[in-house]
């Protein structure tokens, strides 16, 4: 393994292991609404590091929310690892192309808190695709456990979003000008 692979494994790692932490004790509970920063170490390696590893690292650490959440492994399981990596996808391929011309993301900062929230965006429906296939393969589907709350996940994504990438971008601005991120 060369020592550029075992740098982005120790990455993905270290951010999976926060994204569980953040997800499991940074929790801020207003009745239905939970916001947790979970998505911050997904954000912050899109933004340095690409699709990815943001996808490795989201996908990591939900598989470790899953089993240590109770839900265990189910039929279901690769499928609500999915919607965390879409986020990770869709700010990465931003990033990576924006890195190209000199200017990243996180120094774009209009640019950057619509590329997140249209990440948020992404990420819920990809939630709610993902609640719809496990409800009808368990057989407690109906339109209204669906689709009931669509309007207020997208909501306290957006909002969880802004929160997000209010933070991140200027920790991916300062982590890059120490030197660790990719040019």
């Amino acid at each position: 393994m060369s020592k550029s692979n075992t740098k982005a494994l120790c990455r993905v790692a270290m951010m999976a292991a926060l994204y569980v932490l953040l997800n499991n004790t940074v929790a801020i509970k207003a009745g239905n609404l939970r916001i947790t920063f979970a998505s911050l170490p997904v954000v912050v390696t899109a933004l340095l590091f690409g699709p990815a590893e943001s996808a490795a690292a989201a996908l990591l650490g939900e598989f470790i929310n899953q089993l240590i959440g109770g839900y265990g492994i189910t039929a279901t399981t690769v499928l609500w690892l999915i919607p965390p990596a879409v986020r990770g996808v869709v700010i990465g391929a931003v990033a990576l192309a924006l890195r190209r011309t000199g200017r990243p993301l996180e120094r774009r900062p209009v640019l950057g808190y619509a590329v997140c929230v249209l990440a948020a965006l992404c990420t819920t429906f990809s939630n709610t695709a993902v609640i719809a296939v496990d409800a009808l393969l368990y057989n407690y589907y109906s339109r209204a456990y669906v689709f009931g709350e669509l309007l207020y996940r997208l909501g306290s994504g957006v909002l969880i979003a802004v929160i997000v990438a209010t933070a991140a971008m200027p920790l991916a601005a300062l982590l890059r000008r120490q030197g660790l991120a990719r040019a």
